[in-house]
């Protein structure tokens, strides 16, 4: 079982069409992975073991017809419960949405694994309305992290990322409005893209507005690419999206390490200018920049020059709280994530003029990184400041500030920017909990943080180490120990 649990959706490709391995048992093995794992770390809110393997029963008779779906046929996913799924609810990890109002629908993510030939696995949890970087809500309770079931899974998209590293699903979809794929990829040691604003499209449109992103989140670059390119597809609901590029994001991570890095000239910071980082953080995002100066890349240590722009983000993005909120009366916010409440009556409160004093700072902050990418083609940060901290709490003890984007300093201002960015396993700290690297280009040079990110993943892999509760004796262990 273990040998199909690791699979990428690459190998599970090759094999469905060898017919090595099948859509069924793969499907079963992962509903197995979950029935075991999931009381542990609370990453799926709804599994639905009879749709599952009905999707991958289609999927293997058209393998055995000869007849394969798309790109992803019988490859499973796990979606996050913001997305819309026609046999499924969408209850964002609140009470106060009627769970019968949400079927019928279908996101264009959902949409597009499904044109594909993907097989749902279940929805995966997230903090109410995914207002937070860690994951727990009225609903569902605390999601864990993978590699230490004490620890916080990081989010909004915490359910998708504790998934992936124990094998429950190769493939699972998140969203990002202030680092909500990449604070839980770095937290979980796995892949999260957010792909450029408008790249793939998104809908309804996010309470959050232009911060919110949908992206894939992976165990390897090579799948991250391969998903990518169908969640990339046209859809004409999201009147944000940009114009469809139709790139091949496989073929643009298609070489060896050196040549993908070629002629790449790098900017490297370990704090932006301003952000206190843990020594053992430091350390390894210095190791990785060496890693990428050995493959050839043009290195240069350098902050991009900008302030933290936490105000102008709070402002935003509390706005769309408040935006999210704004039909809920006082009865059913009752039933609601009591900080939630707090942040989004703050957030209204806000005039016209400081709004769009935020708007004009995020302008400014779009403009600087425009200017930046002039010189540089990529910006190497670490993903987070930290490792993960106890989980059930929206920030680490002892911390000086009471909400959450105070230690996320590298993720939010990339999502006032509208730039693609990826976080990428680049070691592990003292404890055996993840540390991520990210990777951000200019707007619409999705595929240049994808070529970096492959290059160091081939030069520097990590994808053969899982947690303790992958291995079939250790369900009950929650111990942070790495396996090989």
């Amino acid at each position: 079982m273990n040998d199909l649990l690791r699979k990428s959706a690459q190998e599970l490709l090759l094999g469905y069409r060898e017919k090595s391995i099948s859509p069924v048992e793969t499907a079963q093995a992962m509903l197995d992975q979950i029935k075991r794992c999931n009381p542990v770390v609370n990453a799926f809110n709804l599994v639905d073991e009879e749709i599952t393997l009905q999707c991958a029963r289609e999927s293997e008779q058209r393998y055995q017809s000869g007849n394969p779906l798309g790109l992803l046929d019988g490859v499973p996913v796990a979606i996050k419960d913001v997305f819309l799924t026609p046999q499924w609810p969408t209850i964002k990890g609140s009470r106060t949405i009627d769970p019968k109002s949400t079927l019928g629908k279908e996101a264009p993510c959902v949409a597009a694994l499904r044109r594909n030939g993907a097989v749902p696995l279940g929805k995966t949890t997230t903090p109410e309305f995914g207002w937070k970087g860690v994951t727990d809500n009225p609903v569902d309770g605390v999601t864990r992290n993978p590699w230490n079931p004490e620890k916080t899974s990081g989010g909004s998209s915490g359910g998708s990322a504790a998934a992936v590293p124990l094998g429950m699903g190769p493939l699972a979809l998140g969203t990002d409005a202030g680092g909500s794929i990449r604070i839980p990829a770095g937290f979980c040691g796995l892949v999260g893209l957010k792909p450029s604003f408008g790249e793939v499209p998104h809908w309804p449109a996010s309470p959050f507005g232009t911060l919110a992103h949908a992206g894939p989140m992976t165990w390897t670059v090579v799948d991250c690419a391969l998903m990518m390119n169908v969640l990339s597809e046209a859809d004409s609901r999201d009147t944000n999206a940009i114009p469809r590029r139709n790139i091949d994001y496989l073929a643009e991570i298609h070489g060896d390490p050196a040549d993908l890095l070629r002629g790449v000239h790098i900017a490297f910071s370990v704090t932006l200018g301003y952000v206190d980082v843990d020594k053992e953080v430091e350390a390894a995002l210095r190791a990785a920049a060496e890693v990428l100066a050995s493959l050839g890349a043009e290195i240069t240590e350098v902050a991009p020059g900008f302030d933290d722009p936490i105000a102008s983000f709070g402002h935003l993005f509390y706005s769309g709280a408040a935006n999210a909120l704004r039909g809920i009366g006082n009865k059913q916010r009752a039933l609601m994530d009591p900080q939630l409440v707090a942040v989004s009556e703050k957030a209204a409160q806000l005039s016209m003029l400081d709004y769009l004093d935020a708007v004009n700072e995020r302008m400014a902050l779009c403009e600087r990184m425009a200017a930046f990418h002039n010189k540089y083609d990529l910006l190497l940060t670490p993903t987070l400041p930290i490792t993960a901290f106890k989980a059930g709490r929206e920030v680490p003890e002892d911390w000086p500030s009471t909400r959450w984007p105070s230690w996320t300093p590298f993720t939010y201002p990339f999502n006032l920017t509208g730039q693609p960015a990826i976080s990428v396993p680049c070691g592990f700290d003292a404890a055996g909990l993840p540390i991520g690297l990210q990777f951000v280009a200019a707007r619409f040079n999705d595929a240049a943080v994808l070529r970096a990110a492959q290059a160091y993943q081939l030069a520097a892999p990590l994808t053969d180490k899982r947690p303790d509760l992958f291995f079939e004796n250790a369900w009950q262990n929650t111990s942070a120990k790495v396996h090989s």
